[in-house]
């Protein structure tokens, strides 16, 4: 018989639904920590509350009704909730569109979003519908079932999932988790029996006493079994109180781009040659800037990377919304508004234009970079698209420059380094230059100077900003061709000559806008920048000007001694010693009481064997699921990318790695190279020198062998004609990088072969 009031029992009732409503509640809690707003808590408290509603009235139902019931029910309430989050982010497109692009998409933009993600309909649709769906599973087993304590793990591994997707992008979720555990422990207490009472009550004195010597049994086992669990899992988990948690957006491929967008200063030549093009249209609100948009820079992307080869970008794009991540502006600038509506033209690429530094973006999906402030629209800029873009553009305080400083450290070693192979001729224009001036400000103007003085611009040069190209442009004959360039060479010649003497430099590539209308090609151009103390990222001019006439560059470049002083002789390089190895502790033999040292030294073994097995079975999962996403999952041209990229990683393997500025068609030669180098050649051998036109294999070698030269085709056709890869195409160049990477693993000795697909190296390798 119920203890209590008819009120009493339903408040007791209701305890239980309430537990699990607040347990996904706060799940969202825990995500919403990463969320720009309070937007993700109160659809998350939505979709709990609906889900749990919905379970308690359909009580009396069928089991088999409640879910079609609920489903139906969800799909109302997260049709209402991506309406709503897509009104306010200003999405463009019909619901149908958006609905359809967050579910196609939900999972990897919730993990490549910029933090903090901005509720849209693609970063709210996964866990909407995971907070329903546990809701429903929760109260149906807690509530239909009796079962509460097994109602809980929907909840709580949604709980769980939240803290793993937040991962180190916030503070511990200390709070969300004591409140969690003492909501369920007030669940279970309103849901235990009223009166208690003795269970054995009613059964026959015989039969009393063995069942309750059962229940005493398996009271002590659980109790031991809770006990030994505490004792064996609790340090290791009190040791991951202090670990930093491990972020899941590591294993998601962010957007990438195409060759032209790492690198647009190769377009610089490509535009120059065609002044009158129309890339794009802009136009400024007046009110939000100090000045006109005469003169203003617009930015396309920042390049800070240089490998003696070519200037690239380096970015890593995160998905974000209309807002994005706001950066300390540098102590001494000032920082103006600048409002601009761009509409695009012939402008191609993934690259958005934008002035320096943008902060509400609205009219299209991008991807930021945070570290260049380079913007990208992840679906590609098509003729007439229309965006607005809302930036912070700084202005340092130039009466401030002679005296500044430039940064040191490990936080700009980036836009320090200098790679191996630099001109000896550069290093000493660069050195004659800094021992000038002292001062960083005095070296960074030397050098603009420096190439204003003596160059000429042109518009007719070719491309190229490699070393030797520099070295052309720098000390190559006036009547052969040298000292001459685009903006592309004096850019890249200043930022290589400045991080030669110790600047921190970047090359950006961009538009110099000559007020509101039409941006053509004529007024796109790469200018150099230097990092200074307090100031930010200053431009410098480092173009001559058109009346000049540029002085010959050996008036002023002083000749290289014959016989260097022995101070300028490098200094022997000293190759660092192995360390001894660790001189091994004498053995003790175990004490008289304690366990045996052959049972010891083989539950070790063991254990060991088991660890080695288990991880050489992730790896080969891993490896497979990689392959797999490569060559089957994406549009043709990420499929083509993903087999080219399995063919090098498969020569990186196979001990021939090749460089990152090879062309595709002498990656291709490398390919063919390695095959035959690993199969035995037939009697007669070749020329010293000399490669055969094939390999002198099998016939599924030959294949292999052509199949290399299919791959290259397909590569450089998604490299220079975008958009037109087609599926069957796609297929073939996973099936020609299958068929070759078989081939080459073929070579390999049976325990390399054993080794191919557990390495764990294509799963770390930088791409």
């Amino acid at each position: 018989m119920g203890r209590g009031t008819p009120v009493v029992r339903l408040l007791r009732a209701a305890v239980v639904p309430a537990a699990l409503v607040g347990m996904v509640v706060l799940a969202g809690v825990t995500l919403d920590r990463v969320y720009a707003g309070s937007v993700l808590t109160v659809l998350v408290g939505g979709a709990a509350l609906g889900s749990v509603l919905v379970s308690v009235a359909s009580r009396r139902l069928p089991s088999w009704l409640v879910a079609p019931v609920s489903v139906l029910a969800m799909v109302a309430w997260t049709a209402w909730c991506l309406r709503l989050t897509a009104n306010r982010a200003g999405l463009p497109g019909g619901f149908v569109e958006v609905a359809g692009d967050a579910a196609a998409n939900g999972i990897p933009r919730l993990l490549t979003a910029m933090i903090p993600v901005e509720p849209t309909p693609d970063t709210v649709l996964v866990p909407l519908v995971g907070a329903w769906l546990a809701g429903l599973a929760g109260a149906e087993v807690a509530l239909r079932a009796g079962r509460v304590l097994l109602g809980y793990l929907p909840p709580v591994l949604l709980f769980a999932g939240a803290v793993y997707v937040v991962g180190p992008n916030a503070e511990p979720a200390t709070g969300p988790t004591v409140a969690l555990v003492v909501v369920a422990g007030l669940g279970l207490a309103a849901s235990a029996r009223p009166g208690g009472g003795d269970p054995v009550d009613g059964l026959a004195p015989a039969v009393r006493s063995g069942v309750r010597a059962r229940l005493a049994v398996a009271s002590a086992v659980g109790t031991a079994v809770v006990v030994g669990a505490a004792t064996l899992l609790g340090p290791a988990v009190a040791a991951l109180v202090d670990a930093r948690p491990v972020d899941p957006r590591r294993y998601v491929e962010p957007p990438q781009v195409e060759t032209l967008d790492e690198n647009p200063l190769i377009r610089i030549s490509g535009w120059a040659l065609n002044p009158d093009q129309e890339l794009f249209q802009v136009a400024t609100a007046r009110g939000t800037a100090a000045e006109s948009a005469a003169g203003t820079r617009i930015r396309l992307a920042v390049l800070s990377d240089y490998d003696g080869v070519t200037w690239r970008v380096g970015a890593t794009y995160r998905n974000a919304g209309r807002i994005l991540p706001a950066g300390e502006p540098a102590p001494h600038s000032t920082v103006e508004t600048v409002r601009q509506e761009f509409t695009v033209g012939d402008l191609s690429g993934r690259l958005l234009p934008a002035v320096a530094t943008p902060r509400e973006v609205t009219g299209a999906r991008v991807a930021y970079d945070p570290g260049t402030g380079t913007l990208i629209r992840p679906d590609g800029l098509s003729p007439g698209l229309r965006y607005t873009v809302v930036s912070a553009r700084e202005r340092p305080d130039v009466n401030l420059l002679a005296t500044a400083n430039t940064p040191a450290g490990d936080e700009v070693a980036r836009v320090l380094h200098v790679p191996d192979g630099a001109p000896e001729q550069l290093r000493r224009l660069a050195a004659q230059l800094a021992e000038e001036n002292g001062a960083p400000y005095a070296r960074a103007a030397a050098i603009e100077q420096w190439l204003a003085e003596h160059y000429r611009l042109v518009a007719d040069a070719p491309s190229g900003h490699a070393y030797p190209n520099l070295g052309f442009f720098l000390f190559g004959p006036r009547n052969g061709g040298g000292q001459r360039g685009t903006s592309e060479q004096f850019a890249a010649s200043f930022a290589v000559l400045g991080r030669l003497a110790g600047l921190p430099t970047r090359v950006v590539v961009g538009f110099a806008a000559p007020g509101d209308g039409p941006v053509r090609a004529a007024d796109a151009y790469a200018w150099p920048e230097v990092l200074f103390d307090g100031l930010g990222w200053v431009p410098f001019d480092p173009l001559p000007r058109p009346e000049d006439e540029p002085r010959p560059v050996e008036e002023d470049f002083r000749p290289q001694p014959e016989n260097p002083p022995p101070s300028e002789q490098p200094e022997p390089t000293l190759e660092p010693t192995a360390s001894p190895p660790p001189q091994a502790t004498p053995d003790r033999g175990a004490d008289r009481g304690g366990v045996p040292t052959p049972v010891l030294a083989a539950g070790t073994t063991g254990g060991f064997l088991l660890l080695v097995v288990a991880a050489l079975v992730a790896l080969a999962g891993m490896r497979r699921a990689q392959t797999r996403n490569r060559l089957r999952r994406g549009t043709a041209e990420h499929r083509v990318a993903g087999a080219w990229r399995e063919l090098t990683d498969a020569l990186r393997l196979a001990g021939q790695p090749v460089a990152a500025d090879l062309s595709a068609t002498e990656v291709a030669d490398v390919a063919r190279r390695a095959l035959t180098a690993a199969s035995p050649p037939a009697s007669g051998g070749h020329p010293t020198g000399q490669q055969p036109a094939e390999p002198d294999t099998d016939g599924s070698g030959v294949a292999a062998y052509r199949a290399v030269d299919e791959l290259a085709r397909l590569v450089n056709q998604v490299g220079f004609a975008p958009g037109g890869v087609t599926d069957g195409q796609a297929a073939a160049a996973a099936d020609a990088a299958t068929g070759y990477i078989g081939a080459l693993r073929a070579t390999r000795s049976r325990w390399r072969r054993l080794l191919w697909s557990v390495h764990p190296g294509p799963l770390r390798w930088r791409r």
